[in-house]
């Protein structure tokens, strides 16, 4: 068994996110793991860029309201407790509701 240190927050990269984004970084897995665990903060307006995943994307939402849409899809809000699975190459983004902080797990 290790324990992990805690890594600082990091401010989401301006060419990957609109508005304020802010991510921990919970576990990043080393070869051959693909495991990839984030703490997601983002303000209300705020969302990521339309963006795919090589492995898909699982978003696990613990508190606030938040946003998610497949390219050519409906938006679908997302509620504490809500997981949403993004297949592999699928495009989409997330982000926050206009009136509402989201957090999420991004796996």
């Amino acid at each position: 068994m290790e324990e992990l240190a805690k890594r600082p927050s990091a401010k989401g990269a301006a060419e990957m996110f609109t508005g304020d984004v802010w991510f921990d970084v919970i576990y990043a897995g080393q070869e051959p793991s693909r495991m990839r665990a984030n703490m997601v903060r983002i303000a209300p307006c705020a969302r990521t860029a339309w963006h795919t995943h090589a492995m898909g994307q699982t978003l696990h939402v613990t508190e606030g309201i938040g946003l998610v849409q497949s390219r050519g899809g409906e938006v679908v809000v997302m509620r504490p407790g809500d997981t949403v699975h993004t297949p592999p190459g699928e495009w989409h983004w997330h982000g926050a509701a206009p009136e509402h902080f989201v957090t999420h797990l991004a796996l």
